[in-house]
């Protein structure tokens, strides 16, 4: 289903409501009672952390954001040391305009609004300097200048008058100049067609910019015809199994916006212009339940983290919107600072949209999905032993946020270290989005539980790609089969490569994985990889001891066949952090068959 709505049919809609501070209330038609929401117990964790981070915030000045550091990405690719700053003004922005709606009694925190809105207004260009390669300072629109048009305009609507009009019309004017001006003018710019987050954020943004503060409503139907055909793009990304590719966190972001901006667009028209009716947007709504393992911890492939919080309106939303969707268990809420980013709207929406009152489970209830657009397959168990969660993927090694990982797969108990192990996002870096990807072990074959076949590791392209052969959930064993031959040169001799997982779920789970590989002629050398976060040790020859923190595992492979080599390793995480896992290498003795076949067994303990 595509969404089109012509100009003139939004601009009559758009005539005949306009969006006020009680429009953002998850109801609407009644004004937020901010004093009501800080005095309520059910909101008293989620406020006070708020309220602990504005008071650290007040005692600091304001960050200075210099030329020097805007400069540095291009003369050593290095993204961290503005970004820092960047994100600790949007902080300030996001904390003290929350604060000044739920304790407008206390002036310290408009003032130090007002103080880091002129900040914000100050600088050159909202864009981060990674997304400004090439680009002219006035005419680019990325996620983060987009984010703070969208940001301001909500800060205009919930403050009014107690921001001074001289500020407030210094706001709109920076809106119109770098975000609406450049998004009619001097596009398209290249998001208007993507098919991941960024056509979500950017778009979403500015159209939901416009629905709050554009006067015009000819121009906001201008905007809005646009923002909605990038939309459909956005959606095109996923398929109908709803799977985002990006993982959850992206999930949370990308699709965050597109609820958003879907939710301000359908009371700017009273329900006529809805972008929530259709069965993918349920599908993709339906996502977060079925990817999550165990806890806070995800199906991390791509670059996801190896946890993510849910964000508990955006949550609760959806769970109002679709009778399928669960509401979130509680304990995973994201807490107010887990958001390095400082981003408002969603910041803004899980005070508004939280539903205290909702029946909620404990914890993600057990079940066992095949997403099979994107070859994802995905199981959680819970028994009397604890819980546990299998992933593994098919795909191809052309997505977005690509990882060069056909066939990898996660094997993990409770909050224990992974057993089988994918190590999510690297830190951002010139590089990391450029020739040296793969070099990184977060993003190549080499991070990943993938078999070196006759030196090869799998190769990057959209020629690499698994074909699905068996995909079977039960209520006691889950099966899954891939061909991947296709993901490994010419050069390895490969005719097929299957790899098949048995899960079986009794109170302590084992996987078992057996590939198969037959060559076309002759022989081809197999080294079976395995990525962990638990410190193994070789207990015998065919038995590998994965030390967990409550659990241990056990990694059994045929001995006399495969010989195990142990390598201790460290990457640079998503926040520059040195992290550590482990690399096993199970190396075939023998490789003179031209048929071979090779199983390995986790069993927990």
């Amino acid at each position: 289903m595509r969404y089109h709505w012509e100009k003139e049919l939004l601009q009559s809609w758009l005539r005949n409501h306009s969006l006020q501070e009680e429009s953002l209330d998850r109801s609407g038609g009644k004004l937020v009672d901010w004093t009501g929401l800080a005095a309520s117990p059910l909101y008293a964790d989620m406020i006070g952390e708020i309220r602990e981070e504005a008071e650290r915030l007040l005692e600091l000045p304001e960050p200075e954001l210099t030329q020097e550091l805007y400069e540095r990405f291009e003369k050593t690719g290095n993204r961290l040391a503005y970004e820092e700053r960047y994100f600790e003004r949007r902080r300030r922005l996001t904390s003290f305009a929350l604060m000044s709606l739920l304790d407008p009694d206390k002036r310290e925190y408009v003032q130090a609004l007002t103080g880091t809105i002129e900040a914000v207004l100050e600088e050159p260009t909202w864009c981060l300097p990674a997304h400004m390669r090439g680009q002219r300072i006035n005419r680019n629109i990325d996620l983060f200048s987009a984010e703070t048009g969208f940001a301001l305009g909500e800060i205009i609507v919930l403050l009014g008058g107690r921001l001074s009009e001289q500020l407030r019309e210094a706001m709109l004017g920076h809106i119109d100049r770098r975000l609406f001006v450049p998004y009619l003018s001097y596009g398209p710019y290249g998001w208007e067609t993507a098919e991941h987050n960024w056509a979500a954020v950017c778009a979403g943004s500015i159209g939901a910019a416009a629905l709050l503060v554009e006067q015009s409503t000819a121009r906001q139907a201008a905007i809005l015809v646009k923002a909605i055909e990038t939309m459909n793009h956005y959606l095109a990304g996923f398929g109908g199994d709803g799977a985002c590719l990006e993982g959850p966190g992206y999930w949370n972001y990308g699709f965050g916006y597109f609820v958003y901006f879907a939710d301000l667009l359908s009371r700017a028209t009273n329900g006529n212009a809805d972008l929530f009716a259709s069965d993918k947007v349920k599908a993709v709504a339906l996502f977060q339940q079925r990817c999550y393992l165990a806890g806070d911890r995800p199906a991390n492939f791509s670059d996801a983290l190896p946890h993510v919080s849910v964000h508990i309106g955006l949550s609760d939303y959806l769970a109002d919107r679709f009778v399928e969707v669960q509401f979130p268990p509680l304990k995973l809420r994201a807490a107010y600072t887990d958001d390095h980013c400082a981003r408002f709207a969603p910041a803004l929406r899980d005070v508004l949209w939280f539903q205290p009152n909702a029946e909620r489970d404990v914890n993600w209830q057990p079940g066992s999905w095949y997403l099979p657009d994107a070859q994802w397959f995905i199981s959680r168990s819970v028994s009397s032993a604890g819980s546990f969660g299998f992933a593994a993927k098919g795909g191809s090694n052309d997505e977005p946020h690509n990882h060069i990982d056909v066939g990898h797969f996660i094997l993990l108990a409770g909050n224990d270290p992974a057993v089988a192990a994918d190590l999510g996002s690297g830190e951002y870096t010139a590089d990391y989005f450029g020739e040296g990807r793969y070099e990184y072990d977060c993003n190549g074959a080499q991070g990943h539980s993938l078999p070196i076949v006759s030196g090869h590791r799998q190769q990057a392209g959209g020629n690499s790609r698994a074909k699905m052969s068996e995909a079977a959930t039960g209520e006691r064993e889950d099966h899954f089969s891939l061909e991947l031959a296709d993901c490994y040169p010419s050069e390895s001799g490969l005719q097929s490569f299957k790899r098949s997982f048995v899960l079986r779920k009794d109170e302590l789970p084992t996987l078992t994985v057996t590939d198969a590989f037959a060559f076309e002629e002759g022989g081809g050398q197999v080294t079976e990889v395995i990525i962990t976060r638990c410190q193994p040790t070789l207990a015998e020859d065919g038995r590998i001891v994965l030390a967990g923190g409550l659990r241990d595992a056990e990694l059994k492979y045929e001995a006399g066949r495969l010989r195990a080599a142990i390598v201790e390793k460290t990457y640079p995480n998503h926040f520059g952090q040195e992290e550590r896992y482990y690399r096993i290498h199970l190396i075939a003795e023998h490789s003179a068959e031209r048929l071979q076949q090779f199983a390995l067994q986790f069993e927990f303990k």
